[in-house]
């Protein structure tokens, strides 16, 4: 048996990403798509019952959170996806099943779906056809677009009071974001690593060492920070090939 979603969200790239994120995972079936939060409320108020909706915060005219108070009935599940985490405690209130904070990962996503619908009888584990290697974040550099961002690419991250600077290997985005949701995302990668208070690194993308500061593919330079040079300096030691000279 496959479960039915519904998604409603005013943003198309949005949209896109979780409608691929949906298309992956054999057990979900994508029902509806609303970008009018209004046409949502009507519709799906008159409509047959469903086992997930995923809905948005911020949308024009209604928020999700209003909107989930005249439709919460209508599903056995219902997931919040947002890019503020202010709204958490309000989304709870209203008996949400879970809260993804975007970007989420492909990983987090089937994460929360085998949470929610875990392995019994009528209702199969969900299963994961492949890993995504991406995520898509708002760039203020390209007029606040949403923009494909893929891990491998990824050089570092700097954290800038309240947003932070991506630093991929093609271009820096910027996005206003905590470098600690940045993190958090990264975390299922073990490529990343916090190598300063403000920055974290990609592993892969390290160029130099030199004395406490390292130098990245891109050029940038990064000073180790005392409480994570130890563990930095470990991994550097355990990839240096041993020779006759110290």
């Amino acid at each position: 048996m496959r479960l039915k979603c519904i998604v409603i969200d005013d943003e198309s790239h949005a949209v896109n990403g979780i409608k691929s994120y949906i298309n992956t995972l054999k057990n979900l079936e994508l029902f509806e798509v609303y970008t009018d939060p209004l046409q949502a409320l009507t519709e799906i108020g008159s409509g047959p019952d469903v086992d997930i909706i995923f809905m948005d915060v911020d949308m024009p005219m209604i928020s999700g959170i209003e909107l989930s108070k005249a439709i919460r009935h209508k599903t056995s599940k219902l997931i919040f996806t947002t890019s503020h985490s202010k709204y958490a405690y309000e989304a709870f209130e209203m008996h949400a099943s879970a809260y993804l904070l975007k970007p989420y990962t492909f990983a987090r996503f089937a994460e929360t779906i085998n949470r929610l619908f875990p392995q019994s009888i009528g209702t199969p584990q969900i299963s994961l056809q492949k890993q995504e290697d991406y995520f898509f974040i708002r760039n203020k550099n390209d007029n606040n677009n949403l923009v494909k961002v893929r891990y491998s690419a990824i050089v570092a991250v700097e954290s800038l009071q309240n947003y932070v600077r991506i630093y991929t290997s093609d271009e820096t985005i910027v996005s206003y974001i905590g470098l600690s949701e940045i993190k958090d995302v990264l975390k299922e990668h073990s490529n990343f690593i916090q190598a300063h208070r403000s920055f974290i690194i990609s592993k892969n993308h390290i160029e130099k060492i030199d004395g406490s500061s390292l130098k990245m593919t891109n050029h940038l330079i990064v000073n180790l920070g005392n409480n994570y040079r130890d563990e930095i300096l470990m991994y550097i030691k355990d990839k240096t090939i041993k020779t006759g000279r110290s």
